[in-house]
């Protein structure tokens, strides 16, 4: 059953990750996808993988140009959004001395006003009754150390899907957010470290979680399909935890 047959769906840093397998799935779905991402090179090549029904534009949620250049060729191919995945974010961590200015400000940018104004550019284009779903993570209600810039962040995004709910249902648009735990995504691979440090990291996560396992992608991507489709239409302003019972157990 494709549950998102013929829906137009825009997916903010969908070149890789959780996003990728968010726009795999909603094209196995039944789906059109555009895909919004700052990294020109992986967003081409999730393009070409995705093919025909996927369309890429380049630029930053962070940049208010790139954002009206998102949504105004979402309206001239498309006309309408009845999906929207605010995915694009950014984790990095430090302790509490020596989290700067420009740490805390660069989390803020992207997480919470690129979120913000992303949800914002949709909006002439939400179709009524039209889902939007928010990426937080576990760490918006688990502390951990060495990522109070991060949780913040996630914190806020969460209050979102309440609020931005309660304000939009007039409508008949949802909005809810999925939180990933530790999930194996191609972060690791950007995180400068040699290698056996980064399976140190992983393992070490990966025993934090109640079932021993980090999830994957697509595990993401299947709980965003559910709340994208209207089976979840009684399904308003809610967090899912897609964490392996981290933080729940």
């Amino acid at each position: 059953m494709q549950r998102l047959k013929d829906q137009i769906a825009v997916i903010t840093g969908g070149n890789s990750g959780i996003g990728l397998a968010a726009a795999e799935r909603f094209i196995a779905e039944g789906a059109q996808v555009v895909l919004f991402g700052r990294n020109g090179k992986t967003l081409g090549e999730a393009v070409a993988r995705l093919g025909a029904t996927a369309t890429g534009v380049n630029g930053d949620v962070t940049n208010q140009a790139d954002l009206d250049r998102l949504f105004a060729t979402v309206k001239q191919r498309h006309g309408r959004i009845d999906v929207l995945f605010a995915n694009a974010g950014v984790a990095e961590f430090a302790p509490i001395e020596a989290a700067d200015e420009a740490h805390f400000d660069r989390h803020f940018d992207i997480n919470v006003k690129g979120v913000f104004r992303t949800i914002q550019g949709a909006l002439s284009l939400l179709a009524n009754g039209a889902s939007v779903v928010l990426n937080t993570s576990v760490v918006s209600h688990v502390g951990f150390p060495n990522a109070s810039v991060y949780s913040a962040t996630k914190a806020a995004v969460r209050s979102f899907a309440r609020t931005l709910s309660a304000e939009l249902a007039p409508r008949g648009i949802r909005v809810n957010a999925v939180a990933p735990g530790p999930i194996e995504t191609p972060i690791f691979g950007r995180m400068g470290i040699p290698a056996d440090q980064v399976d140190a990291t992983k393992a070490g996560l990966a025993a934090g979680v109640p079932i021993k396992r980090m999830g994957t992608p697509e595990e993401v991507a299947a709980a965003v399909a559910f709340l994208a489709a209207k089976e979840s239409a009684y399904v308003v302003g809610v967090e899912l935890d897609v964490t392996g019972g981290l933080g729940q157990l």
